[in-house]
């Protein structure tokens, strides 16, 4: 019997990552429940970027609003982990392009993997057809129509690739907010907008 699937949560020594989307994990899972016959644990685990125990998982996630300033361990983790086959979903909670956590994370990534790695995604990558179809691409989420008077609609995402293998997945649509809700409510939505983190899943236990 397959080990449980365990929904990680970086915890890295810069930033917020403790002060975002608090719901978003139980959500996801009921939705892996809900929808596929992945066995699941019941709670997220926090896992420091720079303990070799984050080895021990396939999938994790790291969000915030702030800073990104990988300490020397935290960024060897973070690229053997990577190169290593792990994936890592990354969400700006800012939903921006040019704040802070957006800089700071992109910056990041070119110190680990070289300028230009971050790569925008094309509307044919697996991730969206993985188990639901998404043939535009990424949903949008409701943070992007903020009512601001910017109305930023992202309508890509980025990634970095590993031999051909998507490791890395970078959202600037604030998906962390938008499944930041009790599961039970989910009954309400005229559509369930989890779908496509159960792709984002799914692709990483399989790829």
């Amino acid at each position: 019997m397959p080990a449980p699937f365990t929904f990680v949560r970086l915890q890295y020594r810069s930033g917020d990552w403790d002060a975002v989307d608090e719901r978003m994990p139980a959500n996801l899972l009921h939705s892996l429940v809900q929808y596929t016959k992945v066995p699941v644990a019941a709670k997220e685990k926090v896992v420091a970027l720079d303990s070799p125990e984050l080895f021990r998982y396939p999938f994790c996630y790291l969000s915030g609003h702030r800073l990104v300033q990988f300490s020397a361990p935290e960024r060897k983790n973070f690229e053997q982990y990577v190169r290593g086959g792990g994936f890592v979903f990354v969400d700006d909670c800012n939903h921006d392009i040019d704040g802070l956590f957006a800089r700071s994370f992109e910056e990041q990534m070119r110190v680990c993997f070289g300028a230009g790695a971050l790569k925008k995604l094309p509307k044919t990558h697996p991730i969206y057809s993985q188990f639901f179809k998404f043939p535009d691409g990424p949903p949008n989420t409701g943070f992007e129509l903020n009512g601001w008077g910017d109305d930023l609609v992202h309508d890509y995402l980025k990634g970095i690739e590993i031999n051909g293998r998507l490791a890395v997945l970078y959202s600037n649509k604030d998906y962390g907010c938008e499944w930041d809700y009790d599961f039970r409510n989910k009954r309400f939505l005229a559509e369930d907008n989890t779908k496509f983190g159960v792709n984002i899943i799914l692709y990483a236990l399989t790829a």
